[in-house]
């Protein structure tokens, strides 16, 4: 069954939810009530946009149960024009093909199937723009 956490987080999963701070400006995702960054507690919420650029990824060649028939693939930490950050898998390209500065574009996609249930868990994927 999926843990609890995933439920938590299916607003901000699903709908690309963040906030911004008042104070510093900040863009925070998952969305927050006090801005890591100047100690703010007021914060407007804000939606993503679905593209970005990636700032820096890796290959995984060694993963975690779930995801052992992706193997190997690219998981990067994308930057929005909003300036939030996500990390998250890129596919539709080689894993060898993800780069610093590429634009990718979030499609909306399985993620995985969560144990002997077969539970599908869906979210966010970058793709090459």
């Amino acid at each position: 069954m999926p843990s609890p956490r995933y439920w938590r987080e299916v607003p901000t999963r699903f709908r690309l939810e963040a906030s911004r701070c008042k104070s510093c400006g900040k863009t925070l995702y998952p969305a927050r009530t006090i801005c890591p960054g100047c100690r703010g507690t007021e914060l407007d919420e804000t939606k993503l946009s679905r593209k970005g650029k990636v700032v820096t990824s890796t290959v995984i060649h060694v993963p975690p149960t779930d995801f052992l028939m992706e193997a190997p693939f690219a998981m990067a930490l994308v930057e929005t024009p909003e300036g939030a950050r996500l990390m998250m898998q890129v596919v539709d390209c080689k894993p060898q093909d993800v780069q610093p500065g590429m634009d990718v574009r979030f499609e909306f996609r399985l993620i995985r199937k969560e144990g002997k249930s077969g539970i599908l868990c869906y979210g966010f994927k970058a793709i090459p723009a």
